[in-house]
């Protein structure tokens, strides 16, 4: 048998294997933008999700509604001092809750163990700091979901959607070419950081924060509303540069298998 094309997958953790429809960063972020006479839309909150948050942070404080929000209150436009105080606050909020929020997604547990049984290495990227992720591995690990590296932004000076926290998960665990690796995510920038590293982008619907729907909405909501709303999101993902979307991470080891017999 031909040697297996793809050695590694390297997951996105809120909203791809742990918090549902990354409930916790969306949350935070509206809790604290709402201090400073912020009000943003959830479509606004979840935008930039995945970027290293900081940043995120940087790009909301540009749109048209939040600086004229931060104009009213405080007479000026925002400044970066401004965005570095947010952030403070931000990563202090999060902190406090992110534990409560590393609940793995359903079927991701399974999934992975499914990729470790098919010989492929786990890798791991995120928004969050290397101090957010001590709160969130150790809930995901008591849970069965744990992956071989865990790369944070602050640990690599860049975050998405440049494709050096990808990099250095290929480095860690001694993974090449990059076409042998699948970069799994829930966002736009995820898909982006796998196109640009040279991976295979794979987008998932259900537990997304692209789909932003909670689990009991999933359960819920009309078939056909449902459906048209998994449509908007896959041409979303789509054209950020997804090569695959998925309806769920049950369905990635599939895919996996299919993508490799296809090179065999």
């Amino acid at each position: 048998m031909a040697k297996q094309h793809i050695s590694m997958v390297v997951f996105d953790w809120a909203g791809t294997t742990v918090d549902y429809a990354s409930s916790a960063p969306a949350k935070v972020f509206d809790t604290v933008f709402s201090r400073h006479g912020m009000r943003l839309t959830s479509s606004e909150i979840n935008g930039p999700m995945g970027m290293e948050k900081k940043a995120h942070i940087r790009s909301l404080l540009k749109l048209d509604s939040a600086s004229s929000q931060f104009l009213e209150k405080y007479g000026r436009l925002p400044s970066e001092e401004d965005v570095d105080a947010l952030y403070e606050e931000f990563e202090d909020t999060l902190s406090e809750l992110v534990a409560s929020y590393s609940t793995p997604i359903p079927g991701a547990v399974d999934a992975v163990k499914q990729l470790r049984s098919m010989g492929l290495k786990i890798g791991s990227t995120t928004g969050y700091t290397s101090e957010i992720m001590k709160k969130v591995i150790p809930g995901a690990k008591s849970a069965g979901y744990e992956a071989d590296c865990v790369v944070t932004p602050d640990r690599t000076g860049s975050g998405r959607p440049g494709p050096f926290m990808l990099f250095e998960c290929m480095r860690q665990l001694n993974v090449y070419p990059p076409k042998s690796v699948v970069k799994v995510g829930d966002t736009a920038v995820d898909m982006q950081e796998g196109k640009n590293a040279g991976a295979i982008s794979v987008g998932i619907l259900e537990g997304s924060n692209m789909l932003g729907l909670s689990e009991s909405e999933t359960r819920q909501m009309d078939d056909n509303e449902l459906e048209r709303r998994k449509s908007e999101a896959t041409k979303r993902y789509l054209d950020a540069g997804a090569d695959y979307v998925i309806n769920s991470i049950k369905d990635l080891p599939e895919l996996i298998s299919g993508i490799s017999d296809a090179v065999k």
